[in-house]
C-alpha cells in the first residue's frame, strides 16, 4: 500500500528549487533522500517526462527545475507518480455466492477515487513554491 515515489519526488524537486537554478546532481539529491541514486535518477526521469526538471548530462551534470516553483502544482506532480490505489487493493478474488462479495469491489473502487480525487483537489491547491517555504 505504501508508495514512495511521490515523498521522493516532492523531495527531489524541493532541492531543486532551494538550489535556484544551479545543477544538482543525482549523488547529492540520493544523499539528502538517504537512498540509492540509481533511484533518484529514475524518478528525475519521470519527472522530466512530465515536464518538471530539465537535465544536464556529462560530466558536471545533474538536474535543475524546469519551471518555476510556482508553477508546479502538486496535484500534477502526485498524478505523474501514482501507482496502484491510495488505500490499497485486496489481494483476494471475495466469493461471488455472497451478496457482499459480489459487490464489494465495485464499491470501494467508488470509495477510493472518491477518497483520491479529494486528495489531488487537496494537493491541487498548492504549488511547489508554497511547500519550499516551509523550509525556509
Amino acid at each position: 500500500m505504501s508508495n514512495s515515489r511521490f515523498p521522493v519526488s516532492l523531495h527531489i524537486l524541493t532541492l531543486l528549487n532551494e538550489a535556484k537554478g544551479a545543477v544538482v546532481s543525482s549523488e547529492y539529491l540520493a544523499g539528502s533522500i538517504n537512498i540509492n541514486p540509481v533511484l533518484v535518477r529514475k524518478e528525475i526521469m519521470n519527472l522530466r517526462k512530465h515536464g518538471f526538471v530539465e537535465s544536464k548530462e556529462g560530466k558536471g551534470g545533474g538536474s535543475f527545475l524546469a519551471k518555476s516553483a510556482s508553477d508546479i502544482n502538486l496535484g500534477e506532480v502526485y498524478k505523474s507518480v501514482r501507482g496502484s490505489n491510495v488505500l490499497g487493493q485486496s489481494k483476494n478474488e471475495p466469493n461471488p455466492k455472497c451478496p457482499v462479495g459480489r459487490q464489494i469491489n465495485q464499491h470501494l473502487d467508488s470509495l477510493y477515487s472518491d477518497a483520491e480525487n479529494a486528495l489531488i483537489a487537496n494537493l491541487s491547491k498548492q504549488t511547489l513554491a508554497d511547500f519550499a517555504s516551509k523550509f525556509e
